[in-house]
């Protein structure tokens, strides 16, 4: 079992920038692939970006923007975003598969509460 808690979320103007935080507990946590997704208010969930220990992928759409990165001596997941815009407004799941990169959100095994992020125009 994995256990994940998001952290970070909050009001922000656009042109901001936020850092999500997302904590893990469980065994091995190195060998999994962990990932953000988003969720807006009437819309799909969608990827965000994932990482394993050699390789990462971000969504086209938030290249440049949004990094993601891992800390494994912390347990930990990050997720930094920068020059915010209004559409970025959702709650934001971190996720975690034992297999690699996904972009599909029914592929993870695991899901976090959620964090919200709301970018004022």
């Amino acid at each position: 079992q994995v256990q994940l808690v998001e952290s970070g979320g909050a009001l922000v103007q656009a042109g901001g920038s936020l850092r999500l935080s997302c904590a893990a507990s469980g065994r091995n946590l190195n060998l999994y692939t962990m990932g953000w997704f988003r969720q807006a208010p009437g819309k799909e969930r969608e990827f965000v970006a994932a990482i394993t220990q050699s390789d990462n992928a971000h969504a086209s759409s938030m290249k440049g923007r949004f990094t993601i990165s891992r800390d494994n001596a912390k347990n930990t997941v990050y997720l930094q975003m920068n020059s915010l815009k209004p559409e970025d407004t959702a709650v934001y799941y971190c996720a975690a598969r034992s297999l690699g990169i996904a972009t599909i959100d029914s592929r993870y095994d695991y899901w976090g509460q959620g964090t919200q992020v709301t970018v004022s125009s």
